[in-house]
């Protein structure tokens, strides 16, 4: 089983005011695909206390995995991204490029998404949009590779793929 956290970025949800429907969701496409779910934070968006729940997460937890959603768009509010990267110890931009040209194929407004996506020490991080359609899609595109990623920051596979279409595995 992966370890995984979730943390929901919205002054909504947090005061009460709106139902969050990605928590569910999430729930749902984590747990049929080997992921357990041991945190989930609904939090305001304020940079301080995202970060600091996922320095919590990652360092005191020890979750595989930080699922973020909400927070990651244009607004004076959205400052998932700033806090994200804020604690992490490495950068996996290949993920956020993977998360952005999948949505880009469906609307051109995936182009206004900040989310970034990295490692804190043994654990991946990555930033999800809030809107539940969006989040169904990505999560399920992404999740396959996370695993094989996760693996590999585990030590518990190599980095050499035997799917590349051009035969250099390595």
């Amino acid at each position: 089983m992966i370890k995984t956290g979730i943390i929901i970025a919205s002054d909504k949800a947090f005061n009460g005011k709106r139902k969050d429907l990605s928590e569910d969701i999430m729930k749902e496409i984590l747990s049929k695909n080997g992921f357990s779910v041991d945190f989930t934070s609904i939090l305001p968006d304020e940079e301080t206390l995202l970060s600091e729940e996922m320095i919590n997460m990652a360092d005191k937890h020890h979750v595989d995995l930080i699922l973020t959603t909400g927070g990651t768009g244009f607004s004076e509010r959205d400052v998932t991204p700033e806090a994200t990267e804020k604690i992490l110890t490495r950068k996996a931009n290949g993920i956020a490029q993977a998360i952005l040209f999948h949505s880009l194929s469906i609307t051109p407004r995936a182009m206004l998404s900040r989310g970034v996506s990295g490692i804190r020490n043994k654990t991946l991080i990555v930033n999800l949009p809030g809107s539940p359609k969006a989040l169904r899609e990505i999560l399920e595109y992404i999740l396959d590779n996370l695993k094989h990623g996760i693996d590999i920051l585990k030590g518990d596979s190599t980095e050499c793929s035997n799917d590349r279409k051009d035969g250099n595995n390595g």
